[in-house]
């Protein structure tokens, strides 16, 4: 483990993380008390296993009347009063 004071780790930060990349932490001081400390994440891979497609397939079974819409929706939607039909259509 390596302790730094943050000015000394301004400087020479770069230094720093190569520490760290190598695995070794570093310990930031402010007026030569401990504030944070910086370790290496281990093991990081970006490239995640790509998930196959269709694993839920059968799982969460849906009946015909999921499908059909609700009267009271509808009639909102279609000419009520959240969505009104206009008599005339706007200009463009």
């Amino acid at each position: 483990m390596v302790t730094t004071n943050l000015a000394e780790a301004k400087k020479r930060f770069a230094h720093y993380t190569s520490l760290v990349k190598s695995g070794t932490p570093v310990v930031l001081c402010e007026r030569n008390k401990p504030i944070a400390e910086i370790r290496p994440l281990g093991k990081f891979s970006s490239k995640r296993p790509k998930r196959k497609i269709g694993l839920m397939k059968g799982l969460c079974p849906l009946g015909l009347e999921f499908l059909q819409g609700d009267p009271e929706n509808e009639h909102d939607f279609q000419d009520g009063p959240i969505f009104p039909i206009p008599a005339t259509k706007p200009a463009v």
